[in-house]
């Protein structure tokens, strides 16, 4: 007697949805304005060529893993979570508090997780869709049911303020989601990524690292400052991000007429809008926010992804593509079907307050003021500089009074 043993079906895939979002920016802003103050530029010079007309700059007592822990925990609350529904922590920066550990073990402890893996990812401004394609392969292999992804710089402290070409672009700030799974349909859908390490020198740190470790010398020389080449990384830029973005969009058998909404990174208007030429779509289709912040590197795509859903741009059912770009010319692009209350927002941030989130601080250990000198010269002076947080969101609901009982 011939017996035929069934073929087990293959195990179901999941699907990587979004379901929580959270964005931190720092109160000090600091103008075109008052950047006329400290180096050769002014407000139209700026504006023309960047479209950048602010940035804010995080306070000596602020830093990435701070920043990145009040948007990451924004983004659990908006999700309806508790922290230690986390499984994994993802943390894309350029500006790590310490080369070691890694600031998203930092964020782990700061936000009360105590059960995630947490590990930083690097790859500039790239590093959140980089981070939010490693989140969708965890959630597709079974290994996650809930993955934070940050995205948080502090640039501001990395900047040569004698330099125009550079300080006027970079911001700081933090942004994240969560990407749980589901067996629904929707959710993240076709991803792209490409590196071409022929532009590994056009925007680049040249010390700190194992090649050149700090000293004397490199103090001397600058090293310490982003040095990039406008010109080359212009060129690249507008050609990777519309060709990333095509292919993400095909890979989710789309058409760019299909897609409701694209996030860029916003590092300069005219970027953009070659992008949205290349595309051959109209510049309403893409969500701009880098009058207000600047480059904020790794954190631009998920604070400006925040912004366009808190501000009513993204709906249920939405087409919806992030694109970004950066050093090591790194590109990446991800098209998401939306499919979480775009209300939820607004609650998660109300939700939690920065001064509620603490970073532990090192043992026995100070470090200097981090600000650079030109920068505190303008920060210190009269008048302050702080503008509510609910500047970055108009609108953000006021917490609830506590209740007084006689």
């Amino acid at each position: 007697m011939n017996e035929t043993s069934a073929t087990p079906a293959p195990p179901r895939q999941h699907r990587a949805h979004v379901t929580g979002w959270g964005r931190y920016a720092p109160s000090h802003v600091l103008t075109n304005a008052d950047l006329e103050k400290i180096v050769d530029t002014n407000d139209e010079w700026i504006v023309s060529r960047t479209g950048i007309r602010e940035r804010r700059v995080a306070a000596a007592d602020e830093t990435t893993a701070s920043m990145g822990a009040v948007a990451g925990l924004r983004a659990i609350r908006t999700a309806g979570l508790e922290p230690d529904d986390i499984d994994l922590i993802l943390l894309a920066t350029l500006t790590p508090d310490y080369w070691m550990p890694s600031t998203a073990a930092l964020v782990k402890e700061a936000i009360g997780n105590t059960k995630a893996t947490a590990f930083d990812v690097m790859a500039a401004c790239s590093g959140f869709v980089y981070g939010f394609a490693t989140a969708q392969a965890y959630i597709q292999a079974g290994l996650a049911k809930h993955v934070l992804v940050i995205g948080a710089e502090l640039l501001t402290r990395f900047l040569d303020y004698t330099d125009r070409s550079t300080c006027i672009l970079f911001g700081d700030g933090a942004g994240a989601v969560v990407l749980s799974a589901s067996d629904e349909p929707g959710g993240a859908l076709g991803i792209e990524m490409t590196t071409e390490p022929q532009g590994a020198y056009m925007i680049w740190l040249p010390a700190g690292g194992s090649k050149a470790p700090p000293s004397a010398g490199t103090i001397s020389r600058g090293e310490h400052y982003v040095r990039m080449e406008g010109n080359q990384t212009y060129r690249f830029a507008t050609k990777t991000m519309a060709t990333t973005a095509l292919e993400s969009i095909r890979r989710s058998g789309l058409d760019p007429t299909d897609v409701d909404l694209f996030i860029p990174h916003q590092a300069n208007i005219r970027i953009i809008e070659a992008v949205a030429k290349g595309l051959d779509l109209p510049m309403d289709k893409m969500f701009i926010n880098l009058d207000k912040y600047g480059n904020t590197s790794a954190a631009s795509v998920p604070i400006a992804l925040a912004e366009a859903v808190n501000e009513g741009r993204v709906k249920i059912g939405d087409n919806v593509t992030i694109v970004a770009f950066g050093a090591g010319f790194t590109s990446g692009a991800v098209t998401i079907e939306w499919t979480a209350d775009p209300a939820r927002g607004l609650l998660g941030d109300a939700a939690v307050k920065p001064e509620d989130v603490t970073v532990r601080l090192p043992v026995d250990w100070d470090s200097v003021d981090p600000i650079p000198d030109a920068l505190a010269a303008i920060m210190n002076r009269p008048g302050s500089l702080d503008v509510p947080l609910d500047d970055v969101a108009p609108g953000e609901p006021e917490p609830a009074p506590a209740e007084v009982h006689a």
